[in-house]
């Protein structure tokens, strides 16, 4: 059994590809929200500086992006809010099953965000445009959840995945 997981170990590279990609996506996205934000202050008190009637929009725009992606990379550090107070009172195996049952949950939710989230970021926000920017969709609103529901997914494919390794392939093993 553990020749399985020793071929499903090779593409670890991929997940980790993954996570820097995703990682990297939401420091741009923190910079530019940075960015702006100053701009959109110092706009407001420095003449020369101009104060953008969209900044207050691309921003909150922005940290959504940041707020569902940096959820989705919470998942693969297991530094997700969770609880674990009764774990050493519970048995291992029903604590396994317990993270199991968990990440099976947040796997079934990031089917839903991807489905659902899919067709109101073409329904509701391929109808509409952002006030200070007409020339924009407000389908761009709405992508950060179906977005991040793949990026859930992937790693909590990952997760079950380490979790049933776990099971099957003692410590001393891999």
């Amino acid at each position: 059994m553990p020749g399985i997981f020793e071929k499903i170990d090779k593409i670890k590279p991929i997940y980790d590809v993954v996570y820097k990609i995703t990682l990297f996506i939401c420091k741009l996205l923190l910079i530019a929200d940075i960015m702006i934000t100053s701009m959109a202050v110092c706009g407001r008190y420095i003449p020369f500086i101009p104060d953008p009637a969209w900044s207050e929009q691309v921003v909150l725009t922005l940290m959504s992006y940041m707020a569902v992606l940096s959820a989705a990379l919470a998942i693969r550090n297991g530094s997700h809010i969770r609880m674990t107070a009764l774990d050493s009172y519970l048995p291992k195996g029903l604590i396994r099953f317990l993270d199991i049952l968990a990440d099976v949950a947040v796997l079934a939710l990031a089917l839903i965000m991807i489905k659902e989230g899919w067709k109101y970021a073409q329904t509701i926000g391929g109808r509409g445009n952002y006030e200070s920017m007409p020339w924009l969709s407000r389908f761009w609103m709405y992508f950060p959840v179906p977005l991040a529901g793949i990026a859930m997914l992937v790693f909590e494919v990952e997760a079950i995945y380490n979790h049933i390794r776990l099971i099957f392939v003692k410590e001393g093993e891999a």
